[in-house]
């Protein structure tokens, strides 16, 4: 088998841009015509820049190969320029491949992705959505408590077990910082609003996107330590494991990170220095598939859960939903409400979401396919913007 093909998608999204900015899609075709689809999570870049770079790759390392060689796509990736370090673009550029030449090898064997790394483990996967609180107006506001709450009640109702919100305020590329008393309060205020909402019937995850110091961080988690929430994500920005596990050691609140990781390397240092229980790798970002599992495995030696994290479009929440299939520690999954509204309408049949729960599709490959006319229809994405930015200002105290 040998691969022969590539076409790139940027996908824009609709307003309110739920997922992101756009998604990039991919295909490659084997020489036999089989085509595999993948999704690329890569922010650095502007989309355009992706795509260049994802057909040097494509030339460079996968094009004449047989997809089944998984190993070595890695490998030449990982190693490409003599770096052999995460390198965060390169590892979303080799994700999205990756997903693809997998999609090809289940759609060969005629099996899910699942069954060829494991076998299923879980007929069905919990899930949970971010809160989604709309004004009178219909725009979104993260602000008012109460609309939290009957954000929260309303994704209850329609069967989800635990909802995401963070209170902690603006994101800012001067993070990490201290928060003031008043956003404190504001946090302890939202949390306290959400848990009367829902009682003991929902989870609650809290967000703060590695806004805060670890001073900051312990002081916020003390405040929402009565309410339980089952983690408390990213409280310190990405890159010293130490910060994050000093945090971890000082509150009762299960610590949970990994969306802006990649591979082994970078979470087997927040596994060994005990900064995270909660492993949330997003699969178009982390390696692919196989990286995935191995991170699951180590994971699961440290005595850790996996939460993939899906903040993008459906096909790398249908790579992570093979990779959970098949992992014996998997807790959660985060949907993007129920997987209606434009990330159906870009596929031909939506992912299968029921009662608080995806279930797994048993079709070979990733179990999807795309609609190539919505999909042409919406590409390509002619925005400025990237696909999720920080505020350029830093944190003042009485801006808040």
């Amino acid at each position: 088998m040998e691969v022969v093909k590539l076409n790139t998608y940027i996908v824009g999204t609709p307003k309110p841009h739920i997922g992101g900015m756009y998604w990039i899609f991919l295909s490659i075709e084997t020489k036999c015509g089989i085509v595999g689809i993948g999704e690329i999570y890569s922010a650095s870049f502007h989309p355009e820049v992706v795509v260049k770079a994802t057909q040097d790759v494509f030339e460079r390392y996968l094009k004449g190969h047989d997809p089944h060689h998984i190993e070595r796509f890695f490998r030449e990736c990982f190693s490409s320029g003599f770096t052999q370090r995460p390198d965060l673009t390169m590892m979303g550029v080799l994700s999205g491949l990756e997903m693809s030449c997998w999609d090809i090898i289940g759609k060969a064997a005629n099996k899910p992705i699942y069954e060829l790394i494991g076998g299923k483990v879980h007929d069905k996967l919990r899930s949970y959505t971010y809160l989604y609180p709309k004004d009178k107006n219909g725009v979104l506001n993260y602000d008012d408590p109460d609309l939290g709450a009957e954000s929260a009640i309303n994704f209850m109702e329609q069967g989800f077990s635990a909802v995401k919100f963070d209170p902690a305020g603006p994101y800012s590329i001067y993070s990490g910082h201290q928060i003031s008393l008043s956003r404190l309060k504001h946090c302890e205020n939202y949390c306290q609003k959400v848990r009367e909402a829902v009682g003991d019937n929902c989870d609650l995850l809290i967000g703060t996107h590695g806004q805060l110091t670890p001073a900051s961080a312990v002081r916020l988690a003390k405040r929402l330590e009565k309410f339980d929430p089952l983690w408390f994500e990213e409280p310190v920005p990405p890159g010293q494991s130490s910060a994050m596990a000093e945090v971890a050691s000082k509150t009762s609140i299960p610590v949970a990170t990994g969306e802006r990781l990649t591979t082994k390397y970078e979470f087997f240092d927040i596994l060994k220095n005990n900064s995270a229980s909660i492993i949330q790798m997003n699969l178009g970002r982390v390696g692919g598939i196989l990286e995935a599992k191995k991170i699951a495995s180590l994971s699961e030696v440290f005595y850790a859960q996996i939460a993939p994290h899906i903040y993008n479009g459906p096909v790398g929440a249908a790579a992570s939903i093979q990779l959970a299939t098949a992992t014996p520690n998997f807790l959660i999954i985060e949907s993007i409400g129920t997987w209606d509204g434009f990330h159906s309408d870009v596929l031909m049949e939506p992912l299968d979401w029921s009662k608080g729960n995806i279930i797994p599709s048993d079709k070979p490959g990733l179990g999807i396919d795309l609609n190539l006319k919505v999909i042409e229809a919406n590409s390509p994405y002619k925005g400025k913007k990237l696909h999720l930015s920080m505020d350029t200002k830093p944190y003042y105290v009485d801006d808040d």
